[in-house]
């Protein structure tokens, strides 16, 4: 096997060094820590920045906005990131690395055409409603319910550890939807809208003195069964 990288992969890397020896200065130091409307700011203007570049998803599929880059140039990409000390893509982790692949791969073209150019321009902020009280990284144990009520899921439970929902725009969670099937069945994956009535976010502060993490508890939310912007 050739592990050695193509004079395309050099081609490439040369390309983006330059890039990034350019951009990262110019897009300065980060707010201070616990100031999350500026970490957000920042970061989502970044995104932008990548994405006015051609750097934003360079591994996604061309017909989802990316480059469709392979899998060294991938490679090439991270390196080079790492070596200009570029920002850290924080809150647009959830969105470029878990949400948008799972739409890539699952979502209708509806939620693609309407979610994912959001994404890749940092316009929308993604969290993630994974984890519960009692069930974390055993999913088969979580408790949130979404029952059917018309052309709506009408969500109520409690998530934790969903690291920067204090910021998001959306969140990718994980509901009970069928309580007859057994543990590890009857999950289904909804799109919520962060900033409707029944969502409360509580930030934890941690040992750090940091409040990366929140508490999310839903009364009521509801999430539209057909809308592009919701499953």
């Amino acid at each position: 096997m050739d592990l050695t990288y193509s004079a395309e992969d050099e081609r490439f890397r040369h390309e983006l060094r330059a890039w990034l020896e350019r951009e990262v200065p110019a897009h300065g130091q980060p707010p201070p820590t616990g100031d999350w409307p500026a970490r957000r700011a920042y970061d989502t203007a970044w995104q932008r920045t990548l994405h006015q570049g051609g750097y934003a998803g360079v591994h996604w599929p061309r017909e989802f906005g990316g480059r469709g880059l392979p899998v060294t140039r991938q490679l090439v990409y991270l390196e080079e990131y790492a070596r200009a000390n570029a920002p850290y893509i924080s809150v647009n982790f959830v969105g470029m690395m878990h949400a948008g692949p799972t739409l890539i791969a699952e979502g209708t073209d509806e939620q693609r055409a309407f979610h994912l150019p959001r994404i890749l321009r940092g316009e929308a902020v993604w969290c993630q409603g994974f984890s519960e009280p009692e069930a974390g990284s055993d999913l088969a144990s979580l408790c949130t319910r979404a029952v059917r009520h018309g052309d709506e899921y009408i969500v109520n439970g409690q998530k934790i550890w969903s690291t920067r929902a204090h910021v998001a725009d959306h969140c990718e969670l994980l509901v009970r939807t069928d309580p007859d099937a057994s543990k590890h069945r009857g999950i289904t994956w909804l799109i919520l809208d962060m900033h409707q009535p029944g969502v409360e976010v509580r930030p934890m502060r941690t040992i750090d003195g940091e409040s990366h993490f929140c508490d999310v508890f839903l009364t009521d939310a509801r999430v539209a069964r057909r809308s592009p912007s919701s499953w």
